[in-house]
C-alpha cells in the first residue's frame, strides 16, 4: 500500500507554468464522478433491467392478444385453451453447451416448461417433472426446460438440486417466452409428434395429470 501522499501548499498554479495546460479536476486520481452523477448512474443501472422486463411484458401482451399477465407466479394448475398450430421453433444452447433445437424433436411428444429457479411453485413441481421424465425414458417423449427471468448459474444449481436430466436452457433475451405468449411461471406447452402446439397449462403440474397428458398424446389415435 502506498503511503499517504503529502499535500503541500501550491504556490504556483499549473496555468502559470509555461507550456502546461490548466489541470482538469476530473483527471486528479482518475475520473471521479460528482455525487449527483453517481446517483444517476445507479438509477440507470436499476432501470435498464426493469425496462427490459417491461418491454418483454408489453410484447408478450401484444403477441398473446392481451392475455399477458405481467410475469406472474402461477400457484394453481389450470389449462388454457389453444387452437392447434405449429409450435414456434427455437434454437439455443442448453446448460451443457449442446444445442437445444425444437425442430430436431419432430416425431416426439415434447413438453416445453417455462420456469425460474426462484419460483416456489416451480420448486414444488420440479421433483414431479424429474421423476416422470425418467419414467418415460426410451419412449418418444422429451422435456425441455426454459428458464426465464433467471441467471444461468441459478438455473444450473436448480437443475443439479432436483437432479433434472432433461435439457435445460436460459432464455436470456425473453424471445422464446414472447413467441409462446408466456404470462407467468410455471407454464407448460405440449407439442405433438407432428410439431403442433396442442395444449397449454399454467401452474405447477401434478404427476397424475402429467402422466395422463403424455399417455393420451402417445396413443396411436393422437398421431392421426
Amino acid at each position: 500500500m502506498e503511503p499517504p501522499r503529502e499535500i503541500t501548499n501550491q504556490t504556483e498554479s499549473p496555468a502559470e507554468r509555461p507550456g502546461l495546460p490548466a489541470a482538469d479536476p476530473l483527471d486528479a486520481e482518475g475520473p471521479v464522478a460528482p455525487q449527483g452523477h453517481r446517483r444517476t448512474l445507479v438509477l440507470v443501472a436499476v432501470l435498464i433491467p426493469v425496462s427490459l422486463i417491461a418491454a418483454l411484458l408489453i410484447w408478450a401482451t401484444v403477441r398473446s392478444g392481451g392475455r399477458a399477465g405481467g410475469g406472474t407466479v402461477n400457484d394453481e394448475l389450470g389449462e388454457v385453451k389453444v387452437d392447434p398450430r405449429p409450435a414456434p421453433a427455437f434454437r439455443l444452447p442448453d446448460l451443457d453447451g449442446s444445442e437445444l433445437d425444437l425442430e430436431s424433436l419432430r416425431g416426439k411428444v415434447v413438453m416445453v416448461d417455462f420456469w425460474a429457479s426462484w419460483c416456489p411453485p416451480c420448486q414444488r413441481e420440479a421433483p414431479v417433472l424429474a421423476e416422470v421424465y425418467e419414467r418415460y425414458r426410451g419412449r418418444p417423449v422429451e422435456f425441455l426446460g426454459i428458464s426465464i427471468w433467471d441467471k444461468g448459474q441459478d438455473a444450473r444449481s436448480f437443475a443439479e438440486r432436483f437432479q433434472i436430466q432433461y435439457p435445460v436452457a436460459v432464455d436470456h433475451e425473453g424471445r422464446i417466452a414472447i413467441d409462446y405468449g408466456v404470462t407467468g411461471i410455471p407454464e407448460k406447452f405440449f407439442v405433438d409428434r407432428e410439431g403442433r402446439l396442442v395444449r397449454r397449462f399454467v401452474g405447477p403440474m401434478d404427476e397424475p395429470t402429467l402422466v395422463a397428458i403424455l399417455d393420451r398424446m402417445l396413443a396411436p389415435a393422437a398421431s392421426r
